[in-house]
């Protein structure tokens, strides 16, 4: 499946078929992989952060978490196939991974949430396999003995997919430097999920989520922690793609005015 180039980042064009029939396999082969969705956010990071580009590059799949971002491929001559949403992974492949009985983890969030995110989940998908949920302490990352136990964790639970949901970059970075260790196959951030799913952060209505107001919508439910993130951070995403747009048109030998 062919990659699109945009903003240094290499993206797998993949549908969520495209991403299951990945998965599948790199399960079946008992490979060690993750997977990374990124959206405006992180290709504003990226440009600042040389881990989180060590991250991306030694990534098993990377696909596209938001329309700007697919808007913006069809603007450059190279559409993307769909938005892939890590908060989309369960009501598109919910019915795939039942089916399948994989070994799902749910590791981030506060106490209680992705257990009640696996509680809703098995509403919609009685048989799905949950093998275990963990709500890390504030700061695990940088915390050796937290690590060893969610490492040991893991090991003893032996997930086919980990869910980390501990924000970005930090559930990227997380997951690069220990999925060697508990060697599931799969491991993909997936932002706030878990509170997608528990009921306890209400998601944008789907016309905001089709039109790519999504962003707007969070904003206005948590402005304090997300406003510079969105007014500040990510409206340097226009500049970049300008930037892109006069690559393409120098490539093609004309001028982007």
């Amino acid at each position: 499946m062919n990659q699109v180039n945009m903003f240094d980042v290499n993206f797998n064009n993949y549908d969520f078929m495209d991403l299951l029939e990945y998965i599948d396999t790199t399960i079946r082969e008992r490979n060690h992989s993750y997977i990374l969705t990124c959206n405006v956010d992180h290709v504003i990071k990226l440009r600042k952060d040389k881990e989180f580009r060590t991250v991306y590059s030694k990534a098993g799949a990377v696909v596209a978490d938001g329309m700007p971002l697919i808007w913006a491929s069809r603007m450059l001559g190279k559409p993307l196939k769909q938005k892939v949403s890590g908060a989309d992974l369960f009501s598109r492949l919910g019915h795939a991974f039942q089916q399948r009985k994989y070994r799902l983890f749910f590791l981030g969030s506060a106490e209680g949430v992705p257990e009640r995110a696996t509680k809703n989940l098995k509403a919609s998908y009685p048989d799905i396999n949950i093998v275990g949920c963990y709500s890390p302490s504030y700061g695990f990352e940088n915390n050796e003995e937290e690590n060893k136990r969610i490492i040991s964790m893991l090991n003893e639970t032996r997930p086919d997919i980990v869910f980390v949901g501990v924000g970005a970059p930090k559930q990227e970075k997380w997951i690069y430097r220990h999925y060697l260790s508990y060697r599931a196959p799969i491991s993909i951030g997936v932002g706030a999920t878990f509170d997608f799913l528990s009921g306890s952060v209400k998601r944008a209505p789907d016309f905001m989520q089709r039109t790519g107001l999504e962003w707007f919508w969070r904003l206005s439910q948590e402005p304090g922690r997300l406003w510079k993130r969105y007014l500040v951070d990510d409206a340097q995403f226009l500049v970049l793609l300008l930037k892109e747009l006069r690559k393409r048109e120098k490539a093609n030998g004309q001028s982007f005015e």
